[in-house]
């Protein structure tokens, strides 16, 4: 069950901590110093996150197309097991 999974991660004491906030954003890089033109999308991510004592982090990174397809498609199965719970 939800409370043994979070019984069990805490004895290890292994935390994730609460995601408080998302954000999101489609970019595409033109240009950089090793290629005049890349036209490549990409999607930057803004997490916010809160520890057990409540201080909240960000955390910011940036995934290629596949890669975001991928962390999604990852998203999506968690929901639904989530749901079996």
């Amino acid at each position: 069950s939800k409370e043994c999974l979070n019984m069990d991660l805490s004895e290890r004491g292994l935390t994730a901590g609460k995601l408080v906030d998302m954000k999101w954003k489609l970019g595409v890089a033109v240009c950089s110093d090793e290629c005049k033109s890349l036209n490549s999308p990409f999607v930057a991510m803004t997490l916010k996150v809160a520890d057990a004592s409540g201080k909240i982090s960000t955390h910011t990174f940036e995934l290629t197309i596949p890669q975001f397809q991928n962390f999604s498609e990852q998203m999506k199965d968690m929901a639904a097991r989530m749901e079996m719970i």
